[in-house]
């Protein structure tokens, strides 16, 4: 799947949102990119899972884990088109941890896969979860990179699309300065 091609599936499901944002990590961002409108058709979130997967499928994993809730989706899609197992993390008392009693064989390779890396906070999160269960994180994929290329992780990064919305923190944010009030649309809202 080419730039254009994902820019449109973003445009035309309404995924990509302007305004005033707090992000996951706290920073604030004039743009916000709603994956779960870009996944809410199958049709479309498995075209994307499969563009994903085919970028992870040249470091082998031999199952994908995802952290909830943002990469539940693309990674049960990234999952069914490489064949292989799909588990994720979830937050337990403020903490991510694997459980429903999933099992990660020891020395498996596994694929990290997130909807949005912007700080990689989740991702690397469920990254540890997996590596202190005796599992391999091989590749972390993403459907969008919105680091700006600072990608916090020590093993390959892979996406469909990087996506340069600029973030401040709250103290400098230009949009707060101008008296303007942040909304938090993700899924840790409140």
């Amino acid at each position: 799947m080419d730039r254009e091609r994902l820019l449109g599936l973003l445009t035309a499901s309404e995924a990509l949102l302007e305004g005033h944002f707090v992000l996951s990590s706290g920073r604030h961002s004039a743009g916000y990119v709603q994956c779960a409108r870009l996944l809410e058709e199958p049709a479309r979130a498995r075209a994307v899972g499969a563009a994903l997967a085919e970028r992870l499928r040249p470091h082998a994993p031999r199952s994908i884990v995802s952290p909830a809730l943002g990469g539940l989706i693309i990674g049960h899609e990234v999952a069914a088109a490489l064949g292989v197992p799909f588990r994720f993390t979830e937050r337990k008392a403020g903490e991510m941890t694997m459980r429903r009693g999933f099992v990660l064989p020891a020395e498996e390779r596994v694929a990290i896969v997130e909807d949005v890396v912007t700080t990689g906070g989740s991702t690397l999160e469920a990254a540890a979860v997996a590596s202190d269960r005796g599992a391999r994180v091989v590749a972390i994929g993403a459907i969008i990179d919105r680091s700006g290329d600072r990608g916090p992780f020590r093993v390959p990064f892979e996406s469909l699309i990087g996506l340069d919305l600029e973030t401040w923190d709250a103290a400098d944010c230009p949009l707060c300065a101008r008296g303007s009030t942040a909304r938090r649309p993700g899924s840790r809202a409140s």
